[in-house]
């Protein structure tokens, strides 16, 4: 970035790239389970399969092991996205995605967790900017 004498300018400039870093920033998509065989197709691991199923639309790879979690990352339309599925146990999880935040700068506003939630009855669905913890420790 080129600052210039104009003081109006040079502000215009600043301002527009911060927002364009800003606005460049992934979404973090966290599916949380449980690994293994034990826990597989439950209701437990939910997020793991909401995480494979937006991979399949989306076309993304989630193969890679990153940060403690089978990891990939993609586009949904324009917006970049990180999809994640910690292989911690599932009150672990939070060592997964804290690294995954705190390498990509994510600002936790774009950071969406996916999990089942042993204060809703089956099968219903709820979406909250902020929460609890749903029934787990993690």
């Amino acid at each position: 970035m080129t600052i210039q004498s104009s003081s109006s300018t040079s502000s215009a400039s600043i301002s527009t790239e911060s927002k364009e870093k800003k606005e460049n920033l992934p979404w973090l998509i966290v599916g949380l389970g449980n690994p293994g065989k034990k826990y597989a197709a439950t209701r437990h691991n939910v997020g793991f399969e909401m995480v494979d199923a937006i991979a399949e639309a989306e076309g993304i790879s989630v193969n890679t092991v990153s940060f403690k979690a089978l990891f990939g990352k993609g586009l949904i339309g324009d917006v970049p996205v990180i999809l994640a599925k910690p292989q911690t146990s599932m009150n672990s999880s939070g060592e997964s995605v804290g690294a995954i935040v705190s390498y990509y700068k994510i600002p936790l506003k774009q950071v969406l967790v996916i999990f089942d939630d042993l204060d809703l009855p089956f099968a219903k669905l709820r979406l909250l900017p902020k929460g609890g913890h749903g029934g787990h420790n993690g």
